[in-house]
């Protein structure tokens, strides 16, 4: 079975600063529920409290997001924290479609390889029944 892991998912209003919002969670996966634990994280200077299932995860995702806006940041002559999360956040989605990109290129390929290798496969099959049934009648 694989294990479940529940993403943190933080609403706008949390990445703004406004407080006293739960964060939702999402489940990736069918199997037992464990129970969800509370995290720290910090990001770009602000404190968040978010629940989940797996606190390495939460902590790798919130390092991820405060790295995109320090970068943004430090690339551009904002100061408003919105500003920043929204070229962070585009900056994201951008490496997010790039990657669904490459992957459909690369499943593409894999298809392709995969059809060749089936019509191969078949040719080589003719040929050898074509070779067994000229042994059989000669």
């Amino acid at each position: 079975m694989a294990a479940r892991r529940r993403i943190v998912r933080v609403p706008m209003a949390e990445m703004t600063g406004v407080a006293g919002r739960a964060a939702e969670t999402i489940d990736e996966t069918a199997g037992a529920n464990p129970a969800p634990e509370t995290v720290s994280v910090e990001i770009y200077d602000q404190v968040y409290h978010l629940r989940g299932t797996d606190a390495e995860y939460i902590e790798r995702l919130a390092a991820l997001v405060d790295g995109k806006m320090r970068a943004v940041a430090a690339h551009g002559s904002t100061v408003d924290s919105l500003r920043v999360a929204v070229l962070a956040a585009l900056n994201v989605a951008d490496e997010l479609l790039a990657a669904r990109a490459r992957y459909a290129a690369l499943a593409g390929s894999v298809g392709r390889s995969e059809d060749s290798m089936r019509s191969r496969a078949g040719t080589l099959a003719g040929m050898l029944d074509e070779v067994l049934e000229d042994r059989r009648a000669g």
